[in-house]
């Protein structure tokens, strides 16, 4: 599969989500019908927040709520607004053992639909940024992860700075409005197939554990070229040099897998093709960890 190809399916994965109004928001007993939809993966849970506030209403107990004052939460947890919603869902549901079919996997042990709560009020302020009506903070959050991979792959944010005014606020909107030809169009002018790379954006996530008392993910970083004395870095020696208790064979997985939209990567998969065709679209590798039983 070409690397257009497989940046495409992954543009146009999705996750079912069942969203329902927190319970004390809710007039009605049953809190009504949930809010059923299905989300691009590279996709922001902000961007449904104008749609949830007109559907839940005529139920919610104060009327004079603001989209903007809406936020998410997974099992009593919130939900951290700035990562994309496929990274969510593999940190709160990755912590089960994963397969290579990982949606079909999923699917069959009942975590699809993503069931989510929905929040106007009550704003937990020591763990989520605050949005605003304009959605400034939603865009800045996503273009300030877009400058820092830029800064990462080119040694300076020279390509993302030199971007016209035009292509800058074209990227953000394609990524909302789920314009897949325009995003790439402007991608490929920060990341084309003949720029060379000094450093791969790589995070790695540990899974966030049911019942844990620190609900906040750990996410590693460090930095890596592409080659080291002509030799190419793949995923499995870059997990190796960071976490190299879980990863102590740098070709096979032990204790421990690299998730990263839902699939599980291989270990001897060269880091930067999977840079080139499978990451986030703020330009960042966002592994999860999916612990084996």
């Amino acid at each position: 599969m070409s690397i257009p190809a497989i940046q495409a399916k992954i543009w146009n994965g999705r996750i079912p989500l069942e969203i329902k109004l927190a319970p004390s928001e809710s007039r009605f007993f049953d809190q009504g019908e949930p809010y059923i939809t299905s989300c691009p993966r590279l996709s922001y849970l902000p961007l449904l927040l104008p749609k949830l506030l007109a559907f839940f209403s005529s139920s919610l107990i104060d009327p004079a709520v603001k989209s903007s004052n809406g936020w998410f939460s997974f099992e009593d947890v919130p939900l951290r607004w700035h990562y994309p919603v496929g990274l969510l869902y593999d940190m709160h549901c990755g912590a089960k053992q994963i397969s290579e079919v990982a949606a079909d996997a999923m699917q069959k042990q009942g975590n699809l639909p993503w069931k989510l709560v929905i929040h106007f009020h009550d704003f937990p302020e020591n763990e989520l940024v605050k949005l605003d009506e304009s959605g400034n903070v939603l865009i800045d959050a996503y273009m300030n992860n877009v400058k820092e991979a830029d800064f990462l792959r080119n040694g300076s944010a020279k390509a993302i700075m030199s971007l016209s005014k035009k292509n800058s606020s074209g990227l953000w909107e394609s990524v909302a409005s789920q314009d897949f030809a325009r995003f790439q169009r402007i991608m490929n002018m920060l990341m084309s197939s003949s720029q060379e790379i000094r450093h791969i954006p790589i995070r790695v996530f540990t899974p966030i554990s049911p019942g844990s008392e620190n609900q906040a993910p750990k996410i590693i970083q460090s930095l890596f070229a592409p080659s080291v004395d002509d030799e190419v870095l793949t995923i499995g020696s870059a997990l190796h040099s960071m976490l190299p208790t879980l990863f102590p064979d740098k070709q096979a997985p032990v204790s421990s897998k690299p998730v990263l939209h839902g699939a599980v990567v291989p270990l001897t998969a060269p880091l930067e093709e999977i840079l080139r065709c499978a990451a986030y679209a703020d330009g960042w590798l966002n592994i999860v960890l999916s612990m084996s039983n």
